[in-house]
């Protein structure tokens, strides 16, 4: 026996060693079994916890598709400025360090995704508002795929990812197609025309899809980033990774990439696709590919060729489905022919599907669009919710994987959208008791009506929004969009200024001697300073709300005169004559709402302020020696001079020289004197002759005027012979737009500005007359109005405070009976502000953000507590409630007395203030007459309070010329609050569960009785000056202000088992 060379001996063994960790390599790429138990191991360490406070351990993700559509990557923006506005992080996410040092080696973190997501919105009880989920239509499970389906994918994709032999096996990799597409790639550096098959996985595509910048590999070291997570991801269930697998296929369909479609947008998914794109539906596509297909199913052949479709179609979404169908059509006939070849499909159905044409997109019928007035006040969360995170657009909003809880009541704003949208119908309002005598008419186009309601109810975290509904189709809100005139609900702001300044004056002269405030109680234009100084005099320990009660005792006239006001005389009128000649308390005046009264309440606020001013409003104007007039007069000229500037530059801007000439000398073509001195100024150096021939073709009757005559109009005409101011009296032309034509002839390209900037001088000029002394009456007239300005800059500042939605009010009495405007919204606030005692609490209507739920980003927020700002004496808000609740008690709103009771059955105060809007644009000439008068709109508004815990505001309104048709009174909205408390009544105030009752003998049951007809109601007359029953003819309302008294006429009613007891 020859013994083995020690040589071969260990060669041999080299050799079955290299053989050995071959096939152990080959098991290993085959089964992933030792690379499954490390990365089952590590992937069970990537894990978070939720924890109070924001994290000190989180990491968002970068610009990937999928995280930037979801809002992960903008979270650290959206938490600072929620963090700005008053929010706070109530818990977050804290990741484990295993998770962290993923992030920090450039891995996406691995976590079990979310194949649809999107805005989420609950109401009050936690029950959905408004769901946003996209992609729209996917698959729940895996099952619910039909098995052509996966395996038309798995061949095209990746054929060996639902491979069962190797449980553990990494899907991330599949090795033979990586090294032939990187040996591919290698001979492509050679050949340049070489097609390069992909070498990636389904779990690697979905990782670039999702995460990569722009879905896209920009290189190599992003292809191993990708493939790490895939790897990484497909363990965090455990080594076994065929459940993973399952899901992966699963989350593709769901979720590839499909470009954007029309009037659709962004589409991912097969299930949104067959949609989008062709105008399949999802469910029954499924349920067609689910079934065998039978002899000649053209159904069947359809639908695969259509899924099929957007399957072949995701390498270039949109070329093929956008661009070119034609393209998209040969290359899905191409993998049939694959499918048939590999016998995942029979040849005969290949063929059936080559034989479809792939739907058009303009096939597709897009189901009707939802209501905006359904949508309301889930549109306006949406909006808030937009604002806060900076959206620019709700499409990307409703995209964030965000769920927010907001104050919304869906059982009770279902009930008032669905009401208002049924007064569009004269049955229902009818039924509402809205047809009568200032309310509807049955003529009317009730569909024109557009009615809008908004509830707040106070509670420890502010006030929230519980109702905000209307019947307006249009994504519009006249609650907070709209500058409108709300009419007398202005006397509401009004009142509260007064009372105000009762009390700044009550805590101002308490504490001066008794010296100082006897001069201060002297006669003075502060009619109100006076006032409380007198008081003060002579009881100084007077409390402020006695005070206050005096000052609404105060008498007021209501007799119409007239009144200076906004730069002229104007005439104001009650609603009610019969208020004509009487004398009333301010409590009278607001449950009436009496025009005049608060005309005058107006005129004392101003003078109040106007003599606050640094200008001591009393003594310019009895002094004409104070040099602050010179002052004032300069600013009016300035400011008046400004007004005809700008006028007079629209009029002429643009034309020629020849053009502004010709249209000043046809306005004096009747006079050679007057067209001499217009000339004169515009030509000054015009010769005599040419003088001569302009004024015998302008004004031929001239002809007969000898020379003689016509050289001493020229002379007399000069240029320097007279100022400008006598040239404009001379011609009948404003001096101004001599000086304005002028200058343009001059240099046509001079602009506004420059004219405001050199016309300084020019304008002290025109009005060098005003500064006479022998001008003070004249020069009383413009301070005044001046001052008068001055004061209502400090009105609108106190208003704003209240929030009062403008940045400008009209400089007029008329302010105090709606003429400046108002918004529902503002009022509504201005109404919490009441009912938390003179506190502004917040405004709110979003209690919760919550977003990435059940991610390593999940993130839950909450407004920060908030303080409340006094903007009022309590005393102040006391003494207005109550004012408010005589208008229910017995004025404007009495149909609304007892008519809410809390859940014991006592009734609760209500409270609020009407107004009816009739806004004009009417065109004056000279005497006052009446030129022009074009409707505008029309609304009816009252803002109230139920109790102490409840307040809005309720609306309606006509735009356009179509208002003028109605005449309906701030009677409508009360009406339609007294009709809707009863509906609403279970959900502002439930009552308490009733204990069980014994069991008792059945009692025989009576008959009905006979339904009594129900008695006509009448209301009392709202000014309690007459018990006689009104004219059956409407009143015209004087002077553009109609009131809002409450109808004393049969209102209909359905009939009901019992009399009512609501009857005011």
């Amino acid at each position: 026996m020859h013994k083995v060379p020690r040589r071969i001996l260990i060669g041999l063994g080299i050799l079955l060693l290299l053989i050995g960790l071959i096939g152990l390599i080959a098991w290993e790429l085959l089964s992933s079994a030792l690379e499954a138990k490390y990365l089952a191991k590590t992937a069970q360490k990537m894990t978070w916890q939720i924890r109070s406070g924001p994290s000190d351990r989180i990491r968002y993700p970068g610009q990937g598709p999928y995280d930037v559509r979801l809002g992960y990557n903008k979270l650290p923006e959206y938490l600072a400025r929620l963090d700005r506005a008053g929010w706070q992080i109530d818990r977050q996410a804290r990741i484990s360090i295993q998770m962290a040092r993923a992030d920090d080696l450039g891995l996406f973190l691995p976590y079990h995704e979310k194949d649809q997501a999107g805005l989420t919105l609950f109401d009050s009880d936690g029950k959905p508002l408004y769901q946003g989920q996209h992609p729209t239509r996917v698959y729940r499970r895996f099952e619910e795929i039909p098995k052509v389906l996966v395996d038309a994918l798995l061949h095209i994709e990746n054929r060996e990812l639902l491979t069962e032999q190797f449980p553990t096996r990494n899907p991330a990799v599949e090795w033979d197609r990586l090294a032939q597409a990187l040996l591919e790639k290698g001979i492509s550096l050679v050949d340049t025309d070489r097609n390069v098959p992909g070498g990636s996985t389904l779990p690697t595509q979905i990782e670039k899809y999702r995460h990569s910048p722009e879905g896209l590999t920009g290189s190599m070291s992003e292809k191993l980033r990708q493939m790490a997570t895939a790897s990484l991801r497909a363990y965090l269930d455990g080594a076994n990774t065929l459940p993973m697998r399952r899901k992966t296929v699963m989350a593709y369909l769901n979720t590839v990439p499909l470009a954007a479609a029309p009037r659709f947008g962004e589409v991912n998914g097969v299930g949104d696709g067959l949609w989008a794109w062709y105008g399949l539906d999802f469910a029954e596509i499924n349920r067609i590919l689910a079934s065998k297909p039978a002899a000649r199913d053209t159904a069947y052949a359809s639908a695969l060729k259509h899924v099929l479709s957007l399957i072949v179609a995701e390498r270039r979404p949109s070329y093929y489905l956008a661009a070119n169908r034609k393209a998209l059509d040969a290359l899905t006939d191409d993998h049939l022919d694959l499918l048939a070849g590999a016998n995942l499909i029979s040849r005969e159905l290949a063929s059936r599907a080559k034989a479809v044409k792939l739907r058009s997109t303009r096939l597709r019928i897009d189901p009707p669009a939802q209501r905006f007035a359904d949508q309301k006040a889930t549109n306006a969360q949406r909006i808030r919710v937009a604002a806060l995170l900076a959206e620019q657009r709700l499409y990307d909003l409703d995209r964030l994987d965000l769920a927010v809880d907001t104050t919304i009541n869906q059982p009770a704003q279902k009930i008032v959208s669905g009401y208002l949208q049924s007064l569009a119908k004269s049955e229902a309002a009818a039924a509402s008791g809205l047809i009568g005598f200032r309310l509807l008419k049955p003529e009317d186009p009730l569909s024109q009506v557009i009615y809008s309601f908004t509830l707040y109810e106070k509670a420890p975290s502010g006030n929230v929004l519980r109702i905000q509904a209307d019947n307006l189709n249009q994504p519009f809100d006249i609650n907070s969009q709209a500058r409108l005139d709300l009419g007398s609900t202005a006397k509401l702001r009004t009142l509260v200024t007064y009372l105000e300044i009762i009390a700044r004056l009550h805590a101002d002269y308490r504490v001066l001697d008794a010296k100082v405030l006897a001069q201060k109680a002297q006669p003075q234009r502060d009619i109100l300073a006076q006032w409380v100084a007198a008081r003060l005099l002579t009881n100084r320990s007077e409390t402020l709300a006695v005070t206050l009660d005096a000052a609404m005792s105060r008498p007021y006239s209501a007799s119409p005169e007239t009144f200076f006001t906004g730069g002229g005389l104007h005439n104001f009128a009650n609603f009610d004559s019969r208020d004509n000649g009487r004398v009333m308390d301010v409590w009278e005046a607001t449950k009436n709402s009496v025009n005049l009264v608060y005309i005058r309440i107006m005129r004392d606020i101003v003078r109040h302020y106007a003599s606050a001013s640094p200008g001591a409003a009393a003594r310019i104007l009895d002094d004409a020696s104070n040099p602050m007039r010179a002052t004032y007069l300069m600013r009016f000229v300035d400011k008046e001079g400004r007004v005809f500037t700008h006028r007079f530059y629209q009029r002429h801007q643009g034309r020629t020289a020849a053009q502004m000439a010709e249209d000043l000398y046809a306005r004096v073509r009747a006079n050679p004197r007057r067209f001499t001195s217009v000339f004169r100024y515009l030509e000054p150096n015009a010769s005599f002759d040419a003088y001569v021939a302009t004024l015998h073709q302008q004004v031929p009757a001239s002809a007969s005027l000898s020379r003689k005559t016509l050289e001493s109009l020229y002379k007399t005409h000069a240029p320097d012979a007279y100022n400008l101011a006598d040239r404009g009296y001379v011609t009948q032309i404003h001096p101004l737009e001599l000086w304005v034509v002028q200058t343009l002839r001059a240099a046509p390209k001079t602009d506004l500005k420059a004219l405001y900037e050199q016309g300084a001088g020019v304008r002290r000029e025109v009005y060098n007359w005003l500064f006479k002394t022998s001008r003070k009456n004249a020069q009383d007239i413009r301070i005044q109005s001046l001052l008068e300005v001055e004061a209502f800059d400090g009105l609108l500042h106190d208003w704003k405070r209240l929030g009062y939605p403008f940045d400008n009010i009209t400089p007029s009495y008329a302010t105090a009976i709606g003429s400046s405007g108002d918004r529902p919204a503002a009022l509504a606030e201005l109404m919490s502000i009441l009912v938390n005692d003179g506190v502004r609490a917040p405004m709110t209507s979003l209690v919760g953000l919550h977003f990435a739920a059940d991610t390593p980003y999940d993130t839950r927020l909450s407004p920060k507590p908030a303080r409340g700002e006094r903007l009022m004496p309590a005393e102040v808000a006391h003494t207005v409630r109550r004012a408010l609740a005589r208008v229910v008690e017995g004025g404007t709103a009495a149909r609304l007395a007892g008519a809410l009771k809390d859940a014991a059955g006592q009734p609760l105060a209500i409270g609020g203030k009407t107004g009816t809007g009739d806004h004009r644009f009417e065109r004056y000439g000279k005497g006052g007459q009446l030129l022009e008068s074009r409707v505008v709109n029309r609304t009816a508004t009252f803002a109230f309070y139920l109790g102490d815990r409840y307040f809005g505001t309720l609306t309606a309104l006509v735009p356009g010329e179509q208002a003028g048709q109605f005449g309906f009174t701030s009677s409508l909205t009360t009406q339609i609050l007294k009709t809707l408390l009863p509906a609403l009544q279970p959900h502002l105030y439930p009552q308490p569960p009733a204990p069980p009752k014994p069991a008792a003998a059945a009692a025989p049951v009576a008959e009905p009785a006979p339904i009594a007809p129900r008695m006509p109601l009448k209301d009392k007359p709202d000014g309690a000056t007459s018990q006689a029953d009104p004219p059956a003819k409407e009143p015209s309302a004087e002077g553009g202000f109609p009131e809002d008294l409450e109808p004393s006429v049969v209102v209909p009613v359905p009939p009901a088992p019992a009399p009512a007891a609501d009857a005011p």
